[in-house]
């Protein structure tokens, strides 16, 4: 019969660093935000170009949009992402470690609210084309792909951290998430249905949410352990 591990390992991240990275995540994309929404012309030259040279390739190379559209619509599609979420949180649950499972899962959920809530707020315009390769709907800023890549990468790394992830699996997890993310990011870009801009913004608020869990996580167990015990 199993026997449940009742708690993780102490959480080795000083959450002040990883406060301050979230504060820093934050303020960046907050600069981001305020350029995208005055429009500032360098900004949206630099998005224009990106967008019309990757269009032009991807309009020459059906085969690559074709993977672009497997890679983007199944492995790093958002729900996909979410899933393994979900499993990481039930896991977690069954090991005894459910305030941990809560933290991750309160993350997760933030990180898909906080999106939502800044693209109706932003309500930017997607790329348009008389010749699209692919289709979105919903306001562009900040991607809803890139920002719940980075989410869930950024948990999972984090428990396997937690965990004690020997070198192998760490670097080897390390890769999959950093190739994760970029390669996210580039196919809503190659597809031409997202800015340079809305996803690196949507990277930098998932980052913040990320650091701000594993911050708040952090001293939630520490002031747990502080407590007397009755």
């Amino acid at each position: 019969m199993h026997s449940p591990h009742p708690t993780p390992p102490t959480p080795s991240p000083r959450p002040r660093a990883a406060l301050a990275a979230g504060t820093a995540g934050v303020a960046l994309f907050v600069a981001l935000l305020a350029l995208v929404a005055a429009q500032w012309s360098p900004l949206l030259t630099l998005d224009r170009t990106v967008a019309e040279t990757l269009h032009r390739h991807a309009v020459a190379e059906p085969g690559l949009v074709r993977v672009n559209r497997v890679l983007t619509d199944w492995f790093w599609d958002p729900w996909t992402m979410r899933a393994l979420i979900a499993a990481a949180v039930v896991a977690l649950w069954w090991r005894g470690a459910r305030l941990l499972a809560l933290w991750v899962a309160a993350a997760s959920l933030l990180g898909s609210l906080l999106s939502q809530g800044v693209k109706a707020a932003v309500n930017r315009e997607r790329p348009s084309w008389p010749d699209p390769v692919d289709s979105a709907h919903f306001s562009a800023f900040p991607s809803g792909h890139a920002m719940t890549a980075v989410v869930s990468c950024g948990l999972l790394l984090w428990l396997l951290r937690l965990y004690g992830a020997g070198p192998v699996l760490w670097t080897a997890a390390v890769a999959v998430a950093v190739v994760s993310a970029i390669g996210v990011a580039a196919t809503r870009v190659y597809l031409g249905v997202h800015w340079l801009t809305d996803v690196v913004g949507g990277a930098l608020l998932g980052g913040a949410v990320v650091a701000f869990a594993v911050a708040g996580y952090s001293r939630s167990v520490t002031r747990r352990a502080a407590e007397p015990v009755v």
